[in-house]
């Protein structure tokens, strides 16, 4: 099988069930900043210290698998028959604990902080703000058709974990975070 297909040379794409979209569509935007975050958290899981992080890292991008591919198969009758997996609570759930867990080994805040660190702690910075991005793309996506709610709240518990794993980073690290100064 070849890698090209030469079927979006002329700026379309094509979704799960044939639908021909443009590329700038808002779903493509939507799914296309997933799969970033996507491989941002396959690069900070080479540099993290932590096995159990590491480990739930990857559990993520699974989680990011699931979730590009409901965003890529608009919801109708038709598609209906794919049985591609909706994106469950259980997904968000499974974040709000992962936060509980490294919160809990953490200083209480204090200050605003800012990204850095350790690289492993930037990283994880920057999933924080890739995921944010993807947030608003899929709440205007969310704005125009129908997907399922989980999406949004799945990347809003997303984001804040990053921020907890980052500060996780710096501790496991022994790098300080960096209060912000004004």
């Amino acid at each position: 099988m070849k890698i090209y297909t030469k079927t979006g040379d002329k700026g379309e794409t094509g979704l799960f069930g044939g639908e021909r979209v443009s590329k700038d569509s808002l779903r493509i935007s939507a799914y296309g900043t997933i799969d970033e975050l996507n491989s941002f958290i396959g690069y900070a899981i080479t540099e993290t210290l932590d096995k159990s992080l590491k480990e739930n890292l990857s559990k993520i991008q699974n989680y990011l698998f699931t979730i590009g591919a409901d965003l890529a198969t608009p919801e109708n009758e038709k598609n209906a028959k794919l049985n591609i997996q909706r994106t469950p609570e259980s997904f968000y759930r499974e974040i709000e604990k992962m936060i509980d867990e490294y919160d809990a080994q953490l200083e209480e805040l204090r200050n605003f902080i800012l990204p850095g660190g350790s690289k492993s702690s930037a990283l994880l910075h920057v999933c924080r703000t890739v995921c944010r991005r993807a947030e608003r793309e899929v709440v205007a996506l969310k704005n125009s058709v129908t997907i399922g709610d989980n999406i949004v709240i799945f990347l809003n518990r997303l984001s804040d974990l990053f921020f907890v794993l980052s500060r996780f980073e710096n501790k496991v690290s022994n790098h300080p975070d960096t209060k912000w100064n004004p």
